[in-house]
This record gives structure tokens, sequence and C-alpha cells, in this order.
């Protein structure tokens, strides 16, 4: 019988996770600003995604955002707007782990300091009817862009200091929880198989991006804070996917501002 080891699938085999990037944000939003003649231009430095788009949509319905020219990622636009005193830079419908991560990337090259994203999110275990929020400390890595930046690992985990600076944050307004979330590549493959072995993991959702973020956050040293709207369950009743007020982006808004407020 041969000793030779299994090769790794190609997700896990030739990876060099010290090794610097060939291709890098800098050089594609330099090239970017040359096509589209625009000038260098800082985002601000709190930057939020927004993968659902209601933040979005919600802010230019009320005529509270504007565009940022500035911002010349080939993929999304950015908008900016005021909360509490805070210039925050919001792109929508960036939706799932290496999109969201392709756009972290460029905002923080880009001038963003600290990055939120807010994802709608199913409810693994139950805490309570939905609508709700999960500060998201911990997130199982079920996707494929995380293993690009650490080495594999089960987790992948918030930065530390921000996890610090928000405790005691949501004492008032809505309710916001704690916990490990699953991002996963394949929402609708999430089968009642593995749903059963998150929740004895002790996950509290399911979602897109977190995994990613985190790992990029640490591989980067970006400050990157995750949030799970959980609004759903996964379809499993009538009536689901309700999120609240303004299609929760009124809940949405405190809870940001608590975090600008701590971490900003």
């Amino acid at each position: 019988m041969s000793d030779a080891k299994k090769p790794l699938p190609p997700i896990l085999s030739d990876k060099h996770h010290d090794a610097p990037s060939a291709f890098t944000p800098e050089s594609l939003l330099r090239e970017a600003r040359r096509q589209k003649g625009a000038a260098a231009v800082t985002v601000p430095r709190i930057c939020l995604l927004d993968p659902d788009g209601d933040i979005v949509r919600q802010l230019r319905i009320g005529g509270r955002a504007r565009r940022n020219e500035g911002w010349v990622c080939y993929h999304t636009e950015m908008w900016v707007f005021d909360l509490d005193g805070h210039d925050i830079g919001v792109v929508g419908c960036a939706v799932g782990a290496s999109f969201a991560v392709l756009v972290a990337e460029e905002m923080f090259a880009s001038g963003c300091e600290l990055l939120i994203s807010v994802t709608s999110s199913g409810q693994i275990t139950p805490q309570g009817p939905p609508p709700y929020f999960i500060v998201i400390e911990r997130a199982l890595r079920d996707e494929g862009t995380s293993y690009h930046y650490i080495p594999p690992s089960d987790w992948s985990e918030a930065p530390s200091h921000l996890l610090s600076q928000l405790t005691g944050a949501f004492t008032e307004g809505p309710r916001v929880l704690t916990g490990a979330t699953w991002t996963t590549d394949a929402p609708f493959r999430e089968t009642e198989v593995a749903i059963a072995a998150a929740r004895d993991r002790g996950i509290l959702a399911v979602e897109m991006e977190a995994a990613a973020l985190y790992a990029f956050a640490q591989a980067r040293g970006r400050a990157v804070i995750c949030l799970a709207h959980v609004t759903n369950q996964m379809g499993t009743i009538e009536g689901d996917f309700e999120k609240g007020k303004a299609n929760g982006t009124s809940d949405a808004f405190i809870v940001l501002s608590h975090i600008a407020k701590r971490c900003g």
C-alpha cells in the first residue's frame, strides 16, 4: 500500500499566507482612476457593507445619501450619509464572502479605518422571534475566501478589541445578542443535517460574509465588525423574512450609531 499522502484540495493547496499579493487593491484602484479620469479621493473613516441593499435604498428614498464620486470600484457604488455626526460610506448589495472581501480590500485601500457589515441571516438556534441582531464574535468557515487569507481552522474570530469596546453598548434600543454564526457560500444547500450540526456547535444564525471578513481583518490587521440581522427562519414558516419598520433600517441605524460611538 502506498504511503503517499492524499493531495490537498485546491482550496487548501499552494496557499502561502505570509507571501505578498501579486495583485493589490491599490493597483486596481490606480488603473480605475486612470481609466475614469478620477482624482484620488478618500472614503469616510467608517464604512458599511449592506449586502441586502435595504439601507442604501432607504437612504436614497429619504434623500439622505450622496454619491461618493471618488469611489472607482468597478462593481459597486458608494453612498455617504451622516449618522449622528459621523460620515458613513455605504456600499449595498455586495452579497457573499468573496464579493464582500473584494469591496472591503478596496475600502481600506481608500482610507477606511473601521468597517461594519450588517447582513440579514437565518435563525439556527432560536433566541426568540425575529427580527433581532447578533454581534458576531466568531464565524464558522464554511466558505472559500477565508482560506486564502489565514490557515485552515474551524472559526474566524472578530477583533477582540472591538468586541471589548462594544461591551454594554446595546442596553437600549433593538435587541442585540453576541454569539457565533455559520458562514456559508450556498444558502440553498443548508440541509437539515448541516443545520443540526451547526446548532450542536452553539451557532445562532447562518449568513454569507462574516468568516471571510474576519479572516481578512486578521490577515491585514484591519478593524472589522460584523452583525447578523436575524430576519427569518429560512422560509420554514408563513410570513417569514419580515425585518421590521422600514425593512429593518430604523433599528439598524440605532445599532450602527452605538457602534460608531464606541468604535469610531
